[in-house]
């Protein structure tokens, strides 16, 4: 299955950071629905939406190495990936959908700053996280 294959939101993530599978952990805790599928970028997945965002012009000067999120056709990135994914959560986590209100080189500021600083604050694993057995159907690779 490719991206483009499925109606169901797809979260790209860095599957050596230890924030990057934290917040993975988190989301599938709250994605009642269990709406999203998953994939590491280190993964051919994961390689190819990087690819695909290249022929983005919008994304064609970013390397985005630790989140997209793809969805309804269309990639996100950096804080907007961010927020697109609080928002299909859905419940309490709506709330942080208000980030919207700042502008995006702000939120993307942030995001960069923590993204760039993850391994150093968060640690990195030696190998992408290993799905159990019931979820490894929300797992592409």
């Amino acid at each position: 299955m490719s991206a483009t294959e499925t109606t169901r939101p797809i979260l790209f993530f860095d599957g050596e950071c230890n924030l990057c599978n934290g917040g993975v952990q988190f989301i599938i805790r709250h994605d009642k629905k269990e709406q999203f599928l998953f994939a590491p970028l280190q993964s051919a997945r994961g390689q190819q939406a990087k690819s695909d965002l290249g022929n983005i012009p919008e994304f064609s000067t970013k390397d985005p190495d630790s989140f997209i999120l793809y969805y309804n056709s269309r990639y996100f990135i950096k804080s907007t990936a961010a927020l697109e994914t609080a928002k299909l959560l859905g419940g309490i986590w709506n709330v942080a959908y208000l980030g919207f209100i700042l502008p995006r080189f702000v939120r993307d500021w942030v995001y960069d700053l923590v993204a760039r600083n993850r391994y150093k604050w968060f640690g990195k694993r030696n190998e992408c996280m290993m799905p159990t057995p019931q979820l490894k159907k929300r797992f592409l690779d």
